[in-house]
């Protein structure tokens, strides 16, 4: 019996075995770093599989080279690095080959799926922001860069997963849940991001509560929120809600074979929200998740009706 991974090429169409290698490691890549995403990406069809483990594969490998606190590297030498992938992914987007696994695996999924290559352009140029900027002073500002943060991953998915109508209708959910997804990050990783010198919290909600930086660093050297850093952070899960929100009426939209995929990362990253609630939002010395349990019973949950459809297919 052929290994998940290989099952999941072999139904995608997938033979060359350059190919195959590359897709090979965005799956690894997945499976190592994306706990809730990956397990989600078990519930879609085999065959879509590896397109979303090489979208996978090329943000986390971009997303490491401004967030990996041990690189040593400036924010200079960050930009640079960015520069030159953003050259490499160009000439790979165009059909020259690469000697990147990552950008093999994403030109060959951009190819399949006809995915608009403006969306990985905006990746990067939110990337680089990340070398430049430390501190967002409003939530339209925060919104400048999750456009390419997030709301494009949603956008890159969508012909992925299928739609029942015109794929615009779909998109403005997608782009939404993408942000949601991100927004409930940065509420779950505030402490690891000051480490990494970065607050994606935007300072006029924190300023409203009688919050800033040195604040936040205070309850993150003292391992303790205090009341006001308490109300601030239940506003940004209050207004965090209201974007999943604003995001779940698309997953209707969805073509009915990706609906579980999706609908069990909506409820595990919403999830995340219940469990800082549940940590009285101290969160900045120490990261919350979502009980393994939990997790798994979701997607049993929502694998079960999967299993009986598969099941009926097969009947004589």
């Amino acid at each position: 019996m052929p290994s998940p991974g290989r099952a999941e090429l072999d139904a995608a169409g997938i033979h060359d075995p350059a190919v195959r290698a590359s897709y090979a490691a965005c799956r690894a890549l997945n499976a190592r770093h994306g706990r809730t995403y990956f397990l989600a990406t078990r519930l879609l069809p085999a065959a879509r599989r590896p397109a979303v483990h090489a979208l996978y594969g090329f943000a986390r490998y971009a997303d490491e080279i401004v967030d990996d606190v041990h690189s040593g590297l400036s924010p200079a030498a960050q930009a640079a690095r960015l520069d030159a992938l953003d050259a490499e992914l160009t000439r790979a987007l165009r059909g020259a080959p690469t000697t990147s696994p990552v950008l093999a695996a994403l030109a060959d999924t951009t190819r399949r799926y006809a995915i608009d290559h403006r969306y990985f352009a905006d990746f990067l140029t939110s990337m680089r922001m990340d070398t430049e900027i430390t501190d967002y002073p409003s939530m339209a500002e925060l919104e400048r860069y999750m456009h390419g943060s997030a709301a494009v991953i949603g956008l890159q998915m969508v012909p992925i997963l299928g739609t029942i109508g015109p794929r615009s209708a779909a998109e403005p959910h997608a782009a939404a849940l993408g942000v949601a997804f991100q927004l409930t990050n940065f509420l779950r990783d505030v402490g690891e991001d000051m480490d990494r010198g970065r607050v994606y919290l935007p300072a006029d909600v924190l300023a409203a509560f009688g919050v800033d930086r040195a604040r936040l660093l205070w309850c993150r050297d003292n391992r303790r929120a205090d009341g006001r850093v308490r109300r601030a952070l239940a506003q940004l899960v209050a207004d965090t809600r209201r974007v999943y929100r604003r995001a779940e009426p698309g997953l209707d939209l969805l073509d009915p074979a990706a609906r579980p995929c999706v609908r069990c990362a909506f409820i595990l990253y919403r999830d995340i929200l219940t469990e800082i609630e549940a940590a009285d939002y101290d969160v900045l010395h120490r990261r919350v998740s979502v009980p393994l349990s939990r997790r798994l019973a979701i997607a049993a949950t929502l694998l079960r009706p999967l299993d009986r459809g598969r099941h009926r297919t097969r009947q004589p």
